[in-house]
């Protein structure tokens, strides 16, 4: 349920087009679906202002496409960590789904886009840290939020960063997507004055862990006021950065 479609359902009681106990009705039927093997929650928009988000990863194609195909319900949805063959699925299903093959995102746009001000830059050390941060700009989109990716990077090079600062300093909240040994979110964190969100990335050889010596790496910056989610989190990077946008 939406802002939107909750206040036509307090008006048609107020109106007298609803009984007070219709009115209970609708709202208490309202508060989640339950189809079995999920109960999906349609008021988390209203409590956060965020839609409840789909994690494709561990469930059937099929989940997903009766999620995504749910009758009456009038809200956009994202799904993230989406398999080509689960976007398939339910884009036969759903056609008007869109799949992000590189984030890894499925999105279906029921109602017109309302964008917030302020812009939200991703940027990410190298090419490979593209998925993540690709995750995170759908993410921001579906959330209201303006955003821009300004890629490759890192501090192998750091005149490439040099030059993109003036874009990078227009954002109101800026994520830092980098594998390896993370370095890049400590260097962005000591040169602007925005909020920064650090996303650690898998990517990088084997001692990197998988991502754990950048987790380790944000989490020690020297850079004050750093913040940082988990590994590959693009999604939560972008909830973070669209509630401090939106604030």
């Amino acid at each position: 349920m939406t802002n939107d479609m909750l206040q036509d359902l307090l008006s048609a009681v107020k109106n007298g087009g609803l009984s007070v106990a219709e009115g209970m009705n609708a709202l208490r039927d309202s508060a989640f679906l339950d189809l079995g093997h999920t109960k999906f929650d349609t008021h988390r928009a209203l409590r956060n202002g965020f839609p409840e988000v789909v994690y494709a990863e561990g469930k059937t194609p099929e989940q997903v496409a009766e999620i995504f195909c749910l009758p009456g319900t009038q809200g956009n949805i994202l799904a993230t960590r989406v398999s080509p063959e689960m976007a398939s699925h339910v884009q036969s299903l759903c056609p008007d789904a869109e799949y992000n093959q590189l984030g890894r995102t499925l999105t279906l746009a029921r109602s017109p886009q309302v964008w917030k001000q302020g812009e939200v830059v991703i940027v990410t050390a190298g090419t490979s840290d593209l998925p993540v941060a690709e995750e995170a700009h759908v993410t921001c989109g579906m959330l209201g939020c303006k955003t821009r990716i300004i890629s490759d990077v890192g501090v192998a090079g750091i005149h490439r960063l040099l030059t993109c600062l003036p874009a990078i300093r227009s954002a109101r909240v800026v994520i830092v997507v980098a594998g390896m040994e993370g370095a890049l979110a400590s260097v962005v964190g000591g040169l602007i004055p925005q909020p920064v969100i650090a996303v650690p990335t898998s990517v990088g050889y084997g001692a990197s862990f998988a991502g754990l010596s950048a987790l380790l790496g944000m989490l020690t910056s020297c850079a004050s006021g750093v913040t940082v989610v988990n590994i590959d989190n693009g999604f939560g990077a972008a909830c973070a950065a669209c509630r401090i946008a939106n604030a």
